[in-house]
């Protein structure tokens, strides 16, 4: 489709030197398309989002829409790679990796999003004219657009689910779960995720889920559909609760009654269980390595008026100045147990950041667990659903250290789940959990007692 560019002549009702219009929703088709290239260049999609000038100088419905567009097109992308791959001669050449993002937004947008086919396509078309390298190919993405259109959704709908995880990633599952559950994970990760919120005070439960029109899960969590603002959702200034992920918020339950204890919040940015922890009456020291994300810890604390001492520290290299009652470990990992609210994630890391974190892991449980005093608990716990993270870290640090002790998780712990406790007593939560709810991110804890 040709753009409208031609400029009116004079009489015609316009001067001649008057801008040509702006086709409509092009500039958040731009901005979804610098956050593909940046994600595409090693960029986190949230630091992405944050530095894409395109993206930033959208506002309502555009920005949006441009977000909804990128999302769409990473959390979709294998399936979308494989259909403009039938619609292509040949692969493209490295040099041409714009073209292929300006496929899977016209992708994203006609078989996930349901934009008009007409307007899906146009765009595209237009995007590839903005820059000399992709006007070359505007022929090409309007005829692959095209064939991508009349194919429909259910040509993505059809193709099984692990396409769009990489084989690493899922051969992992499939070890560790089995193939029906690897294949549910998959599944899970195509839908956008709910709002999860945690109460500072859970005896308020019933009267929240009334004013927000919430579910209440058997974990304590409110759930919520889709949000666009939450700062504009009733109880956010006041502090009230905070967003976090209901398989997030079981780890800090794991430690029981720490009212008047001495508890370690290591790793502790964004403060999710610094807070939790906080509000059950526990004396916490939150330690992480990165100060800008120790300041999100320290905001999350003055909105929610709870206090906790702040530590930025390697805690490879910190010590406590006294031994603590309780640890809790949220350990640096791959996130992959939360690909639904980042979809960019199959696509940054690989099977080298999975060794290089495990390595990175053993040794951090194994100082966690000298800053506790005898009969002191330890909760190991990671976002990750790779095994190499989870299930053997905890293998590994019982057969390193004599001192620890497993202690069994229970399913009245973690709101009737038992489900998510593993053969060894370990919890493992999964993405297809609470399917019927809307899923939760994919977890592992280990609690271990020291010299219990």
């Amino acid at each position: 489709m040709a753009k409208n560019t031609d400029h009116k002549a004079p009489g015609s009702g316009a001067p001649a030197d008057a801008a040509p219009p702006k086709t409509p929703g092009l500039d958040a088709r731009r901005g979804a398309l610098e956050v593909l290239e940046r994600v595409r260049g090693g960029e986190p999609l949230d630091e992405a989002l944050a530095r894409a000038r395109a993206f930033e100088a959208l506002e309502g419905a555009d920005r949006a829409f441009a977000r909804a567009m990128a999302s769409a097109a990473l959390r979709r992308r294998g399936g979308l790679d494989h259909l403009i791959g039938a619609y292509i001669d040949r692969p493209l050449p490295k040099r041409a990796a714009r073209v292929m993002d300006i496929l899977r937004l016209a992708g994203a947008q006609l078989l996930v999003l349901g934009t008009p086919d007409h307007a899906a396509v146009s765009t595209a078309v237009d995007l590839a004219g903005e820059r000399r390298e992709t006007a070359g190919y505007a022929k090409l993405i309007n005829a692959v657009a095209r064939k991508i259109a009349k194919a429909g959704p259910t040509a993505l709908d059809q193709l099984p689910a692990r396409i769009d995880t990489p084989g690493w990633m899922w051969r992992g599952w499939e070890r560790n779960f089995g193939p029906a559950k690897a294949r549910a994970i998959a599944a899970a990760h195509r839908a956008d995720p709910p709002l999860d919120l945690v109460l500072k005070d859970a005896a308020s439960a019933d009267a929240w889920a009334n004013r927000l029109q919430a579910e209440q899960l058997s974990t304590g969590a409110l759930r919520l559909g889709r949000v666009s603002d939450v700062t504009a959702l009733d109880g956010f200034a006041d502090g009230a609760w905070w967003v976090q992920d209901a398989a997030a918020a079981l780890p800090a339950r794991l430690l029981g009654d720490v009212a008047g204890k001495r508890v370690i919040d290591l790793c502790a940015a964004p403060g999710g269980k610094t807070m939790q922890l906080a509000a059950a009456g526990a004396e916490v020291t939150a330690v992480d390595i990165s100060a800008p994300r120790l300041e999100r810890v320290r905001e999350n604390l003055a909105r929610t008026k709870l206090r906790a001492d702040l530590v930025e520290a390697d805690m490879l290299k910190w010590s406590p100045g006294e031994k603590a009652d309780a640890v809790l470990l949220d350990a640096p990992c791959t996130a992959t147990g939360t690909i639904r609210r980042h979809p960019d994630l199959p696509w940054l890391k690989t099977e080298d950041d999975v060794k290089a974190l495990s390595a990175l892991q053993g040794r951090i449980i194994d100082r966690a667990a000298t800053f506790l005093k005898p009969g002191g608990v330890l909760v190991y716990c990671v976002c990750s659903l790779q095994p190499e993270e989870g299930e053997r870290q905890a293998k590994a640090a019982l057969a390193r250290d004599g001192n620890l002790k497993r202690r069994p998780v229970s399913a009245e712990e973690i709101g009737g789940l038992d489900g998510a406790i593993t053969r060894d007593g370990d919890l493992r939560t999964l993405p297809c959990m609470l399917a019927d709810k809307g899923g939760m991110d994919g977890f592992f804890a280990a609690r271990f007692v020291v010299g219990g």
